[in-house]
């Protein structure tokens, strides 16, 4: 991959219409208008998702007169900011809470947003878990919230009956934890996490296989697709949502069915169980 843009040809880097000056101001570009390389990884994978999110920001902003858009993990705010730039500013209706556990980031989001004049932007300092989560929202988005943080915002979601949902799963250690400590019953499963790496990495795909079917489940219409090249991170997998029915007994029954083989109880699962 390139390690720097040159400020001339940034703009082929650019979705169409985008600002150089909210990505000099959210630190993508510097002050000559380069892209260096971190900077441009993190622009093509935000770009992306901003693109496949548009469906679901369209969905919701045709259907509600007040949508509301939760960024959950939002770090340094880069997908909320785009998000609201790209889609919000020029629908003229729509708001955007983001919710980061980290003080220091709430507030230099919160400056950041006045100087841009994003006045229907919010921001929370919680943890996912603790978060004060409106009682109706329409569109969550959960960019590499880390290992279990990621069940946290989708049993928020799926609990107010969220129209939308898109997350990209960061580490995922707890179902790897589990597949150690209890063998599964299937000998097949248990020689798939025999060895530590291969543990770790079947761990994040089941991890990620039961949050799919626990959506289905609930409802929802379920695509999975890859966020962006794998030159540009490996954590690239995108979970989309949308919500078109109360519940899928298929569904269930296949999550019941994989659960009860791998032996595994993934944190979204008790969560929604109401387990401790």
């Amino acid at each position: 991959m390139r390690r720097q843009v040159k400020a001339a040809d940034v703009s082929r880097e650019l979705l169409p219409d985008q600002s150089p000056e909210l990505l000099r101001e959210l630190h993508l570009l510097t002050r000559e208008g380069r892209l260096n390389a971190d900077a441009l990884r993190k622009l093509k994978q935000v770009n992306h998702l901003l693109g496949l999110l548009r469906p679901a920001v369209e969905d919701v902003l045709g259907r509600f007169g007040r949508p509301l858009l939760v960024d959950a993990g939002s770090g340094n705010a880069y997908l909320g900011f785009l998000l609201y730039a790209r889609y919000l500013q020029s629908a003229g209706k729509g708001e955007l809470l983001s919710i980061e556990s980290r003080p220091d980031l709430t507030a230099r989001a919160e400056e950041r947003a006045r100087r841009l004049g994003f006045e229907r932007m919010s921001f929370v300092t919680a943890t996912l878990a603790e978060a004060p989560w409106p009682e109706r929202f329409h569109l969550l988005t959960a960019l590499h919230a880390c290992d279990t943080a990621t069940d946290d915002a989708l049993v928020a979601a799926i609990r107010r009956g969220v129209d939308q949902v898109a997350v990209v799963p960061c580490c995922q250690a707890e179902v790897a934890r589990q597949l150690k400590e209890h063998v599964p019953r299937s000998a097949s499963v248990a020689a798939l996490a025999e060895h530590p790496m291969h543990r770790r990495e079947f761990g994040a795909h089941l991890t990620n296989v039961v949050r799919a079917l626990v959506l289905e489940a609930n409802g929802y219409a379920v695509t999975v697709t890859e966020l962006t090249g794998w030159e540009h991170s490996l954590k690239n997998e995108l979970i989309l949502g949308k919500k078109v029915r109360r519940h899928s007994a298929p569904a269930q029954a296949k999550l019941d069915a994989l659960l009860a083989e791998t032996g595994v109880r993934p944190a979204l699962v008790r969560a929604l169980e109401g387990a401790a």
